[in-house]
């Protein structure tokens, strides 16, 4: 699959929601994950599009996701029928985009493949009507070992995907990763050369990390590539066994933070203005600049499905 031309860049107002009260209850994480949607559409800034967290309708481990893990069955090329759906999380998330008539990036929950049984941590997205437009499983998993800090492994029972996945809406074009994709370049390079106007990354850095890299991981990726970029964040629990930094944010192209929640349970609400992405990219013109004949284009063979 390609792309054909990104749509006009226009303003339009980003909401981030900070879940707070996950518990081990997916009803009851639904239910909290939808009265939050509903009432960010009725905020007097009323949202163009409404972002959730990372892992936001189960305990965030590896050892929850296969215990929580729901079917999709999603086809980039086939038009999807949630009222068919055995995802009882999709069909909330696409009722729910109908009520307030918004587009939603339903955060990520764990899904499991029926062809090979394999489990994905996996975001979607959905128009102002309801349709699954989009779906992207984390490419890279969050295995790590620091030493008397923190030791987590989601490749004891994740498995990574495989595509890029961006969509349009009629504001803007809009790349998708999760969490610990941030940290590798080439996807959101891969993305902005697409022709992203904005990366949105759900994700759920922990206190180790979350102070040392995630507003500079974010600010780089920006800047680098000239294009704004979010991360929504699950609140902080301190009576969970996982402790998600918080902290979500929006970064300008220029690097300047726009919006930037604190720990607790918040939905914030950011204008985005194009005219900055243009200011950066005709005063700093490194997106005209590159030197393809010296080093390689990746996003060159790139396609968002094989």
């Amino acid at each position: 699959m390609t792309l054909g031309s990104a749509p006009a860049f226009r303003p339009f107002t980003l909401a981030l929601i900070q879940l707070g009260k996950i518990t081990a209850n997916k009803q009851h994480n639904l239910q909290h994950a939808r009265e939050m949607i509903v009432k960010a559409a009725k905020h007097e800034r009323k949202p163009d599009l409404i972002v959730l967290p990372e892992c936001f309708n189960s305990p965030y481990g590896h050892i929850h996701f296969p215990e929580y893990a729901e079917t999709i069955g999603f086809s980039p090329r086939v038009p999807y029928d949630v009222s068919a759906s055995a995802s009882e999380t999709v069909k909330m998330l696409s009722s729910v985009a109908i009520e307030t008539a918004t587009w939603l990036i339903g955060g990520s929950f764990p899904e499991r493949d029926l062809e090979d049984n394999a489990v994905y941590n996996t975001c979607t997205v959905y128009n102002p009507k309801g349709q699954l437009v989009a779906l992207y499983r984390k490419i890279h998993l969050f295995d790590i070992d620091i030493p008397g800090r923190i030791k987590f492994k989601e490749s004891e029972t994740l498995t990574g995907g495989k595509n890029l996945a961006i969509f349009d809406t009629e504001f803007a074009r809009i790349g998708l990763g999760i969490c610990y994709d941030i940290r590798f370049p080439e996807l959101s390079m891969i993305m902005a050369r697409k022709g992203c106007h904005m990366l949105i990354f759900p994700g759920a850095f922990n206190c180790t990390t979350g102070p040392l890299h995630w507003e500079l991981l974010q600010r780089t990726r920006a800047v680098d590539n000239q294009v704004f970029f979010s991360m929504c964040s699950p609140a902080r629990d301190p009576g969970a066994g996982y402790q998600a930094y918080g902290h979500s944010m929006v970064v300008d192209p220029m690097g300047k933070i726009l919006s930037e929640a604190k720990e607790d349970e918040e939905t914030s609400f950011t204008s985005i203005d194009p005219n900055v992405m243009e200011q950066a990219r005709n005063g700093i013109p490194v997106t005209v600049q590159r030197r393809f004949d010296v080093y390689a284009d990746v996003a060159e063979r790139m396609q968002l499905f094989p």
